[in-house]
């Protein structure tokens, strides 16, 4: 049932944001050097590898490390990427993986490739064991402001409760925090 609503609700939205899209794929084209899209390896259900893409909002050879992790993350962003950031403008293309079944539309967050300590507390807490997603209760509650062992708390909550009210909720929370721009720290 969540595979079914994942396809229609993400070839819904691919055909009412094209435009959007559209247009933030040109910013992203004509304010920076480099490919349109940002392919991320991240880990997935059973904690697969999988790419996920991004509009690119930092220059290209940024190191591949979490935002958070980085010295000084505003010297990599292009002149568009904390605006694509703010309100989420950057995960549109997302959509694809959606409707590809590597996310879903809520799950845990896929972490990075790299972020072997995120890998480690949701393998050990099972959480490994359920398909990651745009959004999700950690998102709705800090974002990228929460230390991993408090998301991976979020993660676990999500996990144990899971169900497909507690999904709308996050959703609808999801969309109050894009609009307002809440809980990006770059």
């Amino acid at each position: 049932m969540k595979r079914i609503c994942d396809v229609l609700l993400s070839l819904f939205l691919l055909s009412l944001l094209s435009i959007p899209m559209i247009f933030c794929a040109l910013l992203v084209q004509l304010t920076s050097k480099g490919p349109l899209l940002y392919w991320s390896d991240r880990v997935g259900i059973n904690n697969r590898i999988f790419r996920m893409p991004k509009f690119r909002t930092m220059i290209v050879d940024t190191p591949a490390v979490a935002t958070h992790l980085m010295k000084d993350p505003d010297v990599y962003l292009t002149p568009v990427g904390s605006f694509l950031r703010k309100f989420s403008l950057d995960e549109l293309p997302q959509l694809y993986s959606v409707l590809k079944g590597d996310i879903s539309f809520v799950g845990p967050r896929p972490a990075l490739y790299n972020q072997d300590d995120l890998v480690a507390l949701r393998t050990q807490k099972g959480i490994h064991k359920i398909i990651p997603g745009i959004t999700g209760w950690a998102q709705v509650n800090g974002r990228d402001t929460l230390p991993i062992p408090v998301k991976v708390d979020f993660d676990e909550y999500y996990f144990k409760n899971r169900s497909f009210l507690f999904d709308l909720r996050i959703i609808a929370l999801t969309l109050k925090k894009v609009i307002r721009g809440e809980g990006v720290t770059h």
